[in-house]
């Protein structure tokens, strides 16, 4: 049986070149609902497992990569003492294009322009295996989290308003 054919995606791409298993897992995006929640619930999987990329900036354009359940909020402050910042703000989403090569709803930790330092939310540990975006809306990832930890060099911290 062949292959399914997808879409490369810088993500998809670095994932290969690494040698990192994956599944592509594709959903409609036709109707509009593309926040996480929605997502988790059209990939039929549990809303824990489904992670968002979010990315922030501390003064002098320094950015940093956020990745958490797609159910929770990004602790800014706690997020800024982690990565040693003395406050961290939202990168405006006119930006995020420019700086990691995605677009809102498709922002994927993996294969960005740079490789900003990244943190994970320590809740990934109860999962294994974590769905990320594969850096195009419609278009998630199904990756153990050591090797996205790995390729993303990440860090397992504390990082959502429940903690």
């Amino acid at each position: 049986m062949a292959k399914a054919k997808h879409v490369k995606t810088n993500a998809i791409r670095l994932l290969e070149q690494q040698k990192i298993q994956f599944d592509v897992i594709e959903y409609e995006i036709g109707d509009g609902q593309v926040d996480g929640v929605s997502v988790a619930e059209k990939i039929d999987q549990p809303v824990a497992r489904v992670f968002k990329t979010l990315v922030a900036k501390a003064s002098a354009q320094k950015l940093f990569v956020f990745v958490i359940p797609v159910a929770e909020e990004l602790d800014l402050k706690t997020a800024a003492k982690v990565v040693g910042e003395k406050k961290i703000d939202m990168l405006p989403v006119k930006d995020l294009l420019s700086y990691t090569g995605y677009v809102r709803g498709g922002c994927s930790p993996v294969g960005m322009k740079k490789l900003y330092p990244t943190v994970i939310d320590k809740t990934a540990q109860e999962q294994g295996s974590i769905i990320v975006s594969a850096g195009k809306i419609g278009m998630q990832i199904h990756v153990q989290l050591n090797d996205l930890k790995n390729i993303t060099k990440a860090q397992l911290a504390p990082i959502t308003t429940t903690h």
